[in-house]
């Protein structure tokens, strides 16, 4: 004989494991979790973090500013010369081009803005090299002091120049002479091309070998799994 079937009871509702009942507790993370009561967070404006960003910021941005004191007497230096001739027209002093179709002119500008570029190129290495973690504290000083460097570059290159007086320059040589224009950028834009050229070098060097963030969800045996509903 076979004992009659009976159904199985109907499955209970089973309490929660414990973690001692043979399952081990994940650990999460770290940062994964809730901030404790009273924490403050990372990025905020009051924290050490930022304070120490700062501190470091406004060094860049006067470091990066004196190096336009190297700028300006390398431009002085390397910067083509205007010829001038001075001449006496009824006895009135008057002063012009030797050679009215020279590019002299042009060539002024354009070392000021191959050395703008230079300066902006090795500016962002530096920087990018002493801090690579990046932030938006040390981008700002870099643009910033890429400004004030240039800036900076000008006025002292147009001290260094030839005298700014061309009257009195052109009576000391003698009439008939020719003697050197006073330095001028005409093209003022070229004061951007340092802090932008020195953006663009940092945000691609950051990009390319700045380090990563770690992943939130990212577990010691793999990335997370999702969650079942």
């Amino acid at each position: 004989m076979t004992a009659p079937l009976t159904p199985p009871p109907p499955p209970h509702e089973q309490p929660p494991r414990s973690p001692h009942d043979g399952w081990q507790a994940v650990s999460l993370p770290p940062g994964a979790g809730p901030a404790p009561h009273g924490a403050t967070a990372a990025f905020g404006a009051d924290g050490p973090g930022m304070k120490t960003e700062l501190r470091e910021a406004a060094v860049i941005t006067v470091g990066v500013a004196l190096a336009g004191l190297l700028f300006g007497v390398l431009w002085s230096w390397l910067a083509p010369r205007v010829p001038l001739v001075g001449d006496v027209v009824d006895n009135a002093w008057v002063v012009y081009l030797k050679d009215t179709e020279g590019e002299q002119a042009i060539g002024v500008d354009g070392t000021f803005t191959l050395l703008a570029l230079g300066f902006g190129l090795l500016s962002a290495l530096a920087v990018f090299l002493v801090r690579k973690r990046g932030g938006v504290p040390l981008v700002v000083a870099l643009a910033l002091g890429g400004l004030l460097g240039s800036l900076l570059a000008w006025r002292l290159g147009v001290w260094l120049g030839p005298s700014q007086n061309v009257l009195a320059h052109a009576k000391a040589v003698g009439k008939g002479v020719t003697f050197s224009a006073p330095l001028k950028l005409g093209a003022k834009g070229a004061l951007l091309t340092w802090p932008v050229a020195a953006l663009v070098v940092h945000l691609g060097l950051t990009a390319l070998f700045g380090p990563r963030d770690p992943d939130p969800y990212a577990t010691p045996y793999g990335p997370a799994a999702p969650p079942v509903a």
